[in-house]
């Protein structure tokens, strides 16, 4: 399955791609894109296991970017 989000205050493109390069090595994911211009987080992971990595994509991301937030 692969979705988009809506990532809320990424601060820079280094920032970015720091998430990015996190988020690949997550247990699950299978493909993981972070767009600063966009602001936009696409993520890919088997379809029945989407929502635990997603869950733990976003406590990823709140510990690594704390003023980031993966609007779902």
């Amino acid at each position: 399955m692969r979705k988009s989000f809506k990532l809320d205050e990424i601060d820079c493109a280094t920032c970015a791609q720091k998430l990015q390069d996190a988020i690949a090595k997550v247990e699950g994911v299978e493909k993981a894109s972070v767009n600063f211009l966009t602001q936009k987080l696409t993520l890919t992971a088997p379809d029945d296991r989407f929502d635990d990595v997603l869950n733990r994509v976003v406590a990823l991301a709140a510990d690594l970017e704390p003023d980031c937030e993966i609007v779902r």
